[in-house]
């Protein structure tokens, strides 16, 4: 499946109000959904020693998908669709590598 097709089919299970002139909600899930995939590995590294068994990948590949429908909703609702997005993204990514610039913070390095 390439990540257009996903964003299609995602989208038949928006169901939240104003679906089309909504930013703040999935937004808000995005954020709550990284949340979710940051407070598993944390659980791993105060559990489990750092070991992430199988079953801790299967529950983060499924919050992983949590935020991968947020980010798609999103990009929806700004009229992006995901391979635009994962285009920019990458180009975005690769003139930084070029100018050595990949680390280090701030947005316009």
């Amino acid at each position: 499946m390439d990540l257009n097709e996903y964003q299609i089919r995602a989208r038949e299970t928006a169901k939240y109000p104003n679906v089309g002139s909504n930013l703040i909600y999935p937004t808000l899930g995005l954020s709550g959904e990284s949340g979710e995939v940051a407070d598993k590995v944390k659980k791993v590294l105060r559990d489990n020693d750092g070991v992430f068994d199988e079953n801790v990948k299967e529950a983060i590949k499924l919050e992983l998908g949590d935020v991968l429908w947020y980010v798609s909703q999103l990009s929806s609702e700004l009229g992006f669709c995901l391979s635009e997005v994962a285009i920019s993204n990458l180009e975005k990514l690769s003139s930084r590598d070029k100018r050595n610039v990949i680390k280090g913070d701030g947005d316009n390095r």
